[in-house]
């Protein structure tokens, strides 16, 4: 559908999930991915390459702006430029009240979530704007930026901060040549997703009673939107939150 020929893509959150998915969807789509992840995905970006598709991997722990700058920094040695990033690495909170929610936990999940997306943007945009060709970012939210949930505080705060990081730094960018949007997921059949039935059955059921469309997304679902918002055919997309969530926003 999209061809990505000889540009150059960073998947955070690579993996796993949605950032797997969109990391070989990108792969596929002809461009050169580096797959960044806390557990470096050595054996992910392996597969890759030995499909005959250009690929490698990184260490980054996307909390820690030694890690994030060395991404870009190991990017741009490798390939060259970047072109597209895809911001796709997070975690869950736990299900608690949030009067019982530990400070310790708070700050784990806002550094993963919200400092993780801000330190990927820092380093991408200082390099994206030394270029002179269009680039774009894609930010993962979640429907959890666009509605609150009960007992998630945390996860939700992290996830409406996203949505304000990608909304403030695309009017910056919008006529600096790079346009940055988010992806609004609802529930993906990912292994995050997969720990929460495990331990959360009913917080579960009662999540998928409310999804229109009655069943979980696919990561390819959501990670096919992240190559159409990186791609010409949205090109006059800037700042957006596109859910992807089977019409649980929509009530």
């Amino acid at each position: 559908m999209f061809d990505f020929t000889n540009k150059v893509v960073i998947v955070t959150g690579a993996r796993t999930g949605i950032g797997l998915s969109a990391a070989t969807l990108f792969a596929q789509a002809g461009a050169h991915v580096v797959l960044a992840g806390h557990h470096e995905p050595t054996a992910e970006a392996q597969h890759l390459v030995d499909q005959g598709f250009s690929a490698v991997s990184v260490k980054c722990d996307v909390a820690n702006p030694a890690d994030v700058a060395h991404m870009v920094t190991l990017t741009v040695e490798k390939f060259g430029h970047l072109d597209y990033a895809y911001n796709d690495a997070g975690i869950q909170s736990p299900v608690t009240d949030t009067a019982d929610l530990s400070v310790k936990e708070y700050d784990h999940v806002m550094d993963t979530n919200l400092k993780g997306m801000f330190l990927s943007m820092k380093y991408e945009l200082a390099q994206m704007r030394t270029q002179d060709t269009p680039a774009a970012i894609v930010n993962c939210s979640s429907m959890g930026g666009l509605v609150g949930i009960a007992d998630r505080t945390a996860y939700h705060a992290s996830k409406h901060g996203v949505l304000g990081l990608t909304k403030s730094s695309a009017l910056e960018y919008a006529n600096r040549n790079v346009r940055i949007n988010a992806v609004c997921p609802g529930i993906i059949d990912t292994p995050m997703v997969a720990r929460m039935d495990d331990t959360e059955k009913q917080e579960m059921a009662d999540l998928m009673r409310e999804i229109p469309m009655g069943r979980l997304a696919k990561p390819e679902e959501v990670a096919q939107v992240v190559l159409f918002l990186c791609s010409d055919a949205a090109s006059y997309m800037v700042g957006q939150a596109v859910a992807v969530d089977g019409g649980y926003t929509v009530h």
